[in-house]
């Protein structure tokens, strides 16, 4: 019995929590990476969703404008390699791309 509720393994428990915090903390230093000034982002056609794009969705383009996901004339920023990794079902490849294009052909 343990009269004063203490867990019986007071330096396991803490160093869970401290393993835990700093496994967290470290992903959220990486996910914020990308968005730090001076990183390295490319304008990547193709994943933008409808009225989040960053710019550039026909004539009189600028962010928020794409009319459709995935539009291949309106593109968002990503961090710098990604770009062509990234899902785009309208994509020729099926990824974003470095330039505009037009969708593929449903089939």
């Amino acid at each position: 019995m343990n009269p004063t509720n203490v867990p019986k393994r007071p330096a396991a428990t803490l160093a869970l929590g401290l393993a835990l915090g700093a496994a967290l903390s470290l992903a959220g230093v990486a996910a914020n990476a990308a968005d730090a000034p001076g990183a390295k982002r490319d304008k990547c056609y193709g994943v933008a969703l409808k009225g989040k794009n960053d710019c550039a969705a026909g004539a009189n383009s600028c962010a928020g404008t794409s009319t459709a996901d995935h539009q291949g004339d309106a593109w968002k920023y990503v961090p710098a390699g990604t770009c062509e990794k990234t899902a785009s079902p309208t994509s020729p490849t099926g990824f974003g791309q470095l330039a505009a294009f037009k969708p593929a052909k449903k089939g």
